[in-house]
């Protein structure tokens, strides 16, 4: 995937519109090779504490992720999706005015289950963050690169498995 500022990033993606009863589906437009352009990463703010020791935002300055759409729940929504394209990311330290930028244009097959976990396999780099006790990593923002599947509850927990690749800590680059 290009991307990874997880499970609220994607979760932008599975937009529903409803239907008034009497009406015809609308017919969706997807391209010949059914890539299209994924939903934009909106900015991030996290609070001193949360991800770093200090307040953190994040901002997209290239996102030109596409998604495929591969497989659909019975009630239309997406299943398992596709994720590739270019993203660099900033991550600011708020208070120190000091950033730096992530390339997270990593490629990504992700499963939306029905009781709202999720499954990533990544293969390249992808920006995600962690809470406190939120999973197999420390509090912090990360960059990982590699191959490796992230595995994501319903709650939010995060395990993380990493046969080859990386995870670089990116709170102590912008302290």
């Amino acid at each position: 995937m290009r991307r990874i500022l997880l499970a609220s990033a994607v979760a932008a993606a599975v937009l529903c519109t409803a239907l008034p009863a009497n009406a015809a589906p609308a017919k969706e437009i997807v391209p010949a090779d059914g890539w299209e352009p994924a939903p934009p990463v909106p900015d991030y703010f996290w609070d001193a504490g949360t991800r770093c020791d200090f307040p953190v935002r994040s901002t997209a300055v290239l996102d030109e992720v596409v998604q495929k759409v591969i497989r659909r729940h019975p009630d239309g929504k997406p299943s398992l999706v596709a994720y590739r394209g270019p993203l660099l990311v900033r991550i600011t330290n708020t208070v120190a005015a000091k950033s730096h930028v992530v390339d997270a244009g990593g490629s990504a097959l992700v499963e939306y289950r029905p009781d709202g976990s999720q499954m990533w396999h990544i293969v390249g780099p992808v920006l995600t963050t962690f809470r406190e006790n939120g999973g197999t990593l420390p509090r912090g923002l990360y960059r990982l690169d590699g191959v490796y599947t992230l595995d994501i509850d319903a709650t939010g927990y995060k395990i993380l498995d990493m046969p080859l690749g990386s995870a670089d800590p990116l709170c102590p680059r912008i302290t």
